[in-house]
Order: structure tokens, then C-alpha cells, then sequence
């Protein structure tokens, strides 16, 4: 018999804080994007697109991004921005999550020669999320305490790496317009025009991006060489998360957090793998990890857990079971659960949830920890005595509906 309900798992409340954009579209508007913008689609229906490009299961990571060049053209349009950014913030509503932090990166939109600067990539997809916000935060049951408001942050995505063909027209554009010979040169100037921008139209037009990520390949481009981009960030007060241990191990995570001020850790799932150690002066991995573990989590730093997409880019971990976050639980690290692609994983946080606590021993003191992590680990776009008061009201709710439903 499970311990938690499906009805209880899906009245909690919940937030999301690693969640792409770009891989969070419902596949009608999708469909419907890509005839009226005239994007070439392997299938129409949703059904076909289940089947060849949005699947249950994929063969690596490779299998598993190919649909992204299908949403983010769809994207390089501001009406569709706004439309995805609202209808994003909806789905979530409707399950009881009331915070995400929808990440997407501005120059896979941009499109300078139609009008497509980064400065309005931003305001549309701000407009769509504000616009749910108010729409939510409006009803009676929220303005009479019933149910907490929900708030949402904006974090900006530098790339790994992109080549002469680009990701988007705005990306080929620069790469030809740089002079460096070197690929990774290039790729961090992009980076570096990325959060300079971000920080610019976050104080010129209050707009709440509230931190810079880094995703995109691994390995082969260490987050360590980013760190100039981190710095600038850091030094104007926008926070940080890095994509690290996602294929890569613990040595990516101990750059995150040394050269790039890491708040947290998107995914971090190799973290506790020895033979993901690759550098030869670390002569007792199991020594180097340990102390990398405990020093995460006395630090709290938290760990942006995706299992569903773990499973699916990493085929060989098998079994729910196996999923390192049974480490994570185990050392008490703070975690908090997301969707990484609504999308592209077919999943959405009540889901998530669901995997954790009926694959793994997690007590009522403990899940409420979890949750609270969600809301008191966010990036929230006020003064931190409000972030502190809602988070606190959030919580009061959760032992609301934990007592409705008798756990």
C-alpha cells in the first residue's frame, strides 16, 4: 500500500525549479505553432510526434534533445512565447506548484534580422507568466488565505557549446562575427553577452530574472570555464545554478561550486560515482567524493533532482531504484524534485513526486523537508522578509492538506 496518495501528492504544494521552457510546450500548441509558422515536422498529431520525436523512453542523451530543435523554432516568435509562458504557468497552477523557475536560454530565440532582440525575447515571456500570476493570485480562494499566491522567477541559460551552424539564426550570426580562433573563446563571449544582457534588463526593466544557468554539453566544456561569466553574476547580485553531474561527475560539481558560486546543482546525479573521477592528482576518489558530499551538504546547497530524465538520458542506471537520489536522501542533503521537460520527459512535479516516495523510503518529516526546500532554496524575486513569510505561509498549507488527507 503506498504511504502517500496520488490525491495527496497532487494537493501539496509544490514548486519546480529546474524547468526549460523550451522543453515544457503542450504538444496542440506546439502543433499549432508549427503550421501557422511554417515548421517543418516530422508528424502533426500528437500521436506521431509520441511516437517519433517526444517518447516514453530514448536511447541517450543525443535522442533525447532532438525535439528541442522543433520547440525552439517554434519560439522564435514572441506571440508564442508569451503563449507558452502563460500556458506553462497554468499547468502548474492546476497541480497545487506554486513556484517554478522556468529557465530557457534567450539567444536560441534570438533573432536579430526579424526583431527578435533578447530584451524582448525576455518581456514576452514575461508577459505570459505575469499575466498567470495576476490571473491566479486574483481568485477568491487566494485573497481569502485558503490557498497560497503563486510567484515564479526567470533564469537566463548561457550554452556549453555551439557550433558555425549555430543553434539559431543569432547564434550562426556570432559565431561568424567572432575573430577568436579558439571554439571555447567564442562560446564564453556568447555566455558573457548573455548575462550582461540579463543583468541589464533585469534592472532596467524589472523583470525577474532572478539567475543565469549553464547548460547544454557537458563534457568536454567544464562549467570551470565559465568562471568569468559566474563572477560578473555574482558581483550584480543574480544567483546561480550550474547543469553539473549530469554527465559528467563529481568534478564538475566541485567546479560549480569553487569557480562558479553555485546556489545549486541542476541534477548532480553523478556526484557519488568514483569511476566519473577522471582527474590523475586524485589519488583516493572515494576520500575526494566524501568530502565533496559533506561539504554540499552542511553548505545546503541544493540539488535540482529530475528522475524522470535521468532515467531517460542515462539508459543504464535501469531501475527507478538504482537512481542515485537515494544517496542524496541518505546523507540528507537538501533536494527538491523537478521536471527538467514537462515536455520532452512526459512528466509533470506531481509525477515526480510520485516516483520519489513510492520508490523510496521517505518519512513525513523528511518529505516535508523536501518540500520545503522547493520554496526556501528558490531564487524568489523579492526582499528575502518576503520570501521568508510566503514560504512560511506555503508550509502552513502543506500541514493543512496533509491533515485533510489524513498523513
Amino acid at each position: 500500500m503506498k504511504k502517500y496518495s496520488d490525491a495527496f501528492i497532487h494537493d501539496m504544494p509544490k514548486s519546480d525549479l529546474h524547468l526549460h521552457l523550451d522543453g515544457s510546450l503542450r504538444i496542440p500548441t506546439l502543433i499549432e505553432m508549427a503550421k501557422k509558422n511554417n515548421i517543418k515536422m516530422p508528424s502533426y498529431t500528437e500521436e506521431g510526434l509520441r511516437e517519433l520525436v517526444f517518447k516514453s523512453s530514448y536511447s541517450n542523451l543525443g535522442e533525447y534533445l532532438h525535439g528541442f530543435q522543433y520547440t525552439c523554432a517554434a519560439l522564435r516568435d514572441l506571440e508564442n512565447i508569451e503563449r507558452v509562458a502563460y500556458e506553462l504557468a497554468i499547468d502548474n497552477q492546476n497541480e497545487n506548484v506554486y513556484y517554478i523557475e522556468p529557465r530557457f536560454a534567450p539567444q536560441l530565440m534570438m533573432d536579430i534580422e526579424t526583431g527578435l532582440t533578447m530584451e524582448k525575447v525576455f518581456e514576452a515571456a514575461y508577459k505570459g507568466f505575469e499575466r498567470a500570476k495576476k490571473e491566479f493570485n486574483n481568485r477568491p480562494e487566494v485573497k481569502n488565505g485558503t490557498r497560497p499566491e503563486f510567484h515564479y522567477g526567470i533564469i537566463s541559460c548561457a550554452m556549453r557549446n555551439f557550433g558555425p551552424k549555430g543553434y539559431s539564426p543569432y547564434y550562426s550570426r556570432f559565431y561568424k562575427t567572432m575573430e577568436y580562433s579558439k571554439h571555447i573563446e567564442v562560446v564564453k563571449a556568447a555566455a558573457l553577452q548573455m548575462v550582461k544582457a540579463a543583468v541589464r534588463i533585469r534592472d532596467e526593466k524589472d523583470i525577474p530574472i532572478v539567475s543565469i544557468d549553464l547548460a547544454g554539453q557537458e563534457a568536454g566544456y567544464p562549467c570551470g570555464k565559465f568562471h568569468d561569466v559566474y563572477a560578473y553574476a555574482h558581483k550584480n547580485f543574480m544567483h546561480k545554478t550550474v547543469h553539473a553531474g549530469e554527465a559528467y561527475g563529481a568534478e564538475s560539481i566541485f567546479q560549480a561550486i569553487t569557480e562558479c558560486y553555485a546556489d545549486r546543482i541542476g541534477h548532480g546525479y553523478y556526484l557519488f560515482d568514483e569511476d566519473k573521477v577522471v582527474d590523475v592528482k586524485i589519488d583516493d576518489t572515494k576520500k575526494y567524493i566524501s568530502d565533496l558530499v559533506s561539504f554540499v551538504a552542511d553548505k545546503r546547497t541544493t540539488i535540482e533532482v529530475c528522475l524522470t530524465s535521468n532515467l531517460q538520458t542515462n539508459p543504464e542506471i535501469g531501475d527507478i531504484k538504482n537512481h542515485n537520489v537515494k544517496h542524496m536522501l541518505a546523507n540528507r542533503m537538501s533536494v527538491t524534485v523537478c521536471t527538467d521537460n514537462r515536455l520532452v520527459s512526459d512528466t509533470t512535479v506531481s509525477r515526480e513526486f510520485g516516483l520519489l516516495l513510492n520508490n523510496f523510503d521517505v518519512q513525513m518529516k523528511h518529505l516535508k523537508d523536501i518540500v520545503a526546500y522547493g520554496f526556501k532554496k528558490s531564487f524568489y524575486p523579492g526582499a528575502y522578509i518576503e520570501k521568508r513569510n510566503w514560504a512560511k505561509r506555503v508550509m502552513m498549507h502543506f500541514d493543512e492538506v496533509a491533515k485533510k488527507h489524513g498523513v
